[in-house]
């Protein structure tokens, strides 16, 4: 099973996780501002959390999810296409006034080609905003190791190289593509994404390790 196949599961994972509520939306927003009555894209809308709490805040929204499932449920708060991304070619140019993508990114084997579908569809002058595993924790390799007094620490893996794993999720298994920080970023500069504000959360869940990061989000104005 993969995640084009998953949607039961994400549902029924949801009514027991608040980690959305209580850590994923409120990080969201902290780099985005959407205004009330623009236009915005959801890229990988899941079931549509997200999607009624910007209509909520007044902006008007349209989903693109893979699952269909998943974008049927979506599709009951706003206009949503099933589509796998980084194909946005079904989109006019110009015509959003900003998208945001949320724990997505790194499921998508193209991430040049997702900033520049993104960039085609959004107006100059419009926002990205994307929340993200951080690569810190998607590199290959990486996990937390104890040593002989108990420490729990960290161990990088293959950070500075580009690759992927396949992760046990529910029944499914689940692959992370892993991009170094650096890489991301360059590839939203080459794509005409200008950096406006990037925060980073600690990891929580590990004993001694909240100096290590484990999710970040960042906001992007489209200049060209």
């Amino acid at each position: 099973m993969t995640w084009s196949e998953m949607g039961e599961w994400w549902l029924t994972e949801l009514e027991d996780d608040p980690a959305y509520e209580e850590v994923v939306t409120p990080m969201l927003f902290d780099v985005f501002e959407p205004k009330a009555g623009a236009l915005y894209l959801d890229l990988g809308s899941g079931e549509g959390r997200v999607m009624r709490t910007m209509q909520n805040r007044g902006a008007l929204v349209h989903g693109v999810e893979m699952n269909q499932v998943l974008a049927t449920h979506s599709g009951r708060t706003g206009p949503t296409v099933v589509a796998r991304l980084p194909d946005l070619s079904f989109f006019r140019a110009d015509s959003y006034d900003g998208a945001y993508c949320v724990l997505v990114l790194e499921h998508v084997p193209d991430h040049w080609g997702f900033f520049s579908a993104v960039a085609r569809v959004v107006k100059t002058g419009g926002t990205l905003c994307l929340l993200m595993n951080h690569p810190v924790w998607t590199a290959p390799g990486s996990t937390p190791i104890t040593d002989d007094d108990g420490e729990v620490l960290w161990r990088p893996g293959g950070y500075f190289t580009e690759g992927f794993t396949d992760e046990r999720v529910g029944t499914a298994t689940v692959r992370f593509h892993h991009r170094p920080l650096a890489t991301i970023l360059n590839a939203a500069a080459e794509t005409g994404w200008v950096l406006q504000r990037m925060v980073e959360t600690p990891h929580h869940e590990l004993d001694d390790q909240g100096g290590i990061s484990r999710l970040m989000a960042i906001r992007w104005l489209l200049t060209t």
